[in-house]
């Protein structure tokens, strides 16, 4: 309880309009099912007292859904613009069948922009993290050294800065699924092996806000 509380302060504080939604996916079952009991019970006191029960628990399960995610994107709201924030999607929130380093593969020392790599059933992502202007070069400079090591392997790209058309950090690890699945789970192994050959870059992502003190962990 304590951890979720302290969850809720930090979701809070950032989403303000949180609290609502909290309260409509907490109290609207137990309305709803308090409509039900007095409509389909029939005067029945004991299904009366188990539509509300029913209510409440769904009521409480809605709500621990909603808190999760809405904390979820918080903490990546105070990742945002920092240097690093790919790498802790990439890390901690990768979906089923994807295998992503939270280390970059190429770095620009002096804007501090990077690219980071994702292998999965939808083959290699490239994923870039600054604005797009300084970025596509980068991209670019990757895809080619990935096509000499594994020319027959789809690569495509996903920009996350501030750019318009760019992805929201905390929506990076579902636009993974728009990719079509073209690997089969060995093969994915095996291309994350023979990247792994490659190597990743030595330049170490820059000092300042460390990302792994901020994420906030989900209730359980």
């Amino acid at each position: 309880m304590k951890q979720m509380w302290q969850v809720f302060k930090m979701t809070r504080r950032y989403d303000k309009s949180s609290v609502w939604w909290m309260a409509l996916g907490f109290f609207g079952p137990i309305l709803i099912a308090v409509a039900l009991s007095i409509w389909v019970a029939g005067g029945n006191v004991l299904n009366i007292i188990l539509y509300i029960i029913s209510g409440v628990l769904a009521g409480m399960l809605l709500f621990l859904i909603i808190l999760g995610r809405k904390a979820e994107k918080a903490a990546y709201s105070q990742l945002k613009g920092q240097p690093g924030a790919v790498g802790v999607v990439l890390r901690s929130s990768l979906k089923r069948g994807w295998r992503g380093s939270e280390m970059p593969v190429a770095v620009n020392a002096k804007t501090q922009d990077a690219v980071y790599r994702a292998v999965g059933r939808g083959g290699i992502v490239l994923i870039s993290e600054g604005p797009k202007s300084r970025t596509t070069r980068m991209l670019e400079d990757e895809r080619r050294k990935v096509q000499r090591v594994l020319p027959n392997v789809p690569i495509g790209f996903v920009s996350v800065g501030p750019d318009q058309d760019s992805v929201a950090l905390h929506k990076l690890a579902g636009s993974l699924k728009r990719f079509k699945k073209t690997l089969t789970k060995a093969e994915v192994i095996a291309v994350s092996n023979r990247l792994a050959s490659l190597g990743q870059s030595s330049m170490p992502i820059p000092k300042g806000v460390d990302p792994f003190k901020v994420r906030a962990q989900r209730p359980r």
